[in-house]
């Protein structure tokens, strides 16, 4: 119940832009201990935690309040 609970929290966290990079690898963290301790189909567990390992890659988006705060990075090719 609590690993749910957390990753309650952190998903708001996440859906207001908030510390992006270290809320997804919680939440990617989070889902596969579920995942690994839970009896019950760990398919949705995975697929949970690789949208927060790739959230966490890829970081913020433009109307984060991560972008808001420490501005908008933009790569050069």
């Amino acid at each position: 119940m609590l690993p749910q609970i957390v990753g309650a929290c952190l998903a708001i966290l996440l859906l207001v832009g908030l510390w992006t990079p270290v809320v997804g690898t919680l939440i990617a963290v989070i889902e596969l201990w579920i995942a690994m301790t839970h009896a019950s189909d760990p398919w949705i567990p995975i697929v949970l935690a690789t949208f927060g390992s790739t959230v966490a890659m890829i970081g913020p988006g433009a109307w984060s309040v991560d972008a808001r705060l420490f501005g908008r990075k933009h790569l050069q090719t």
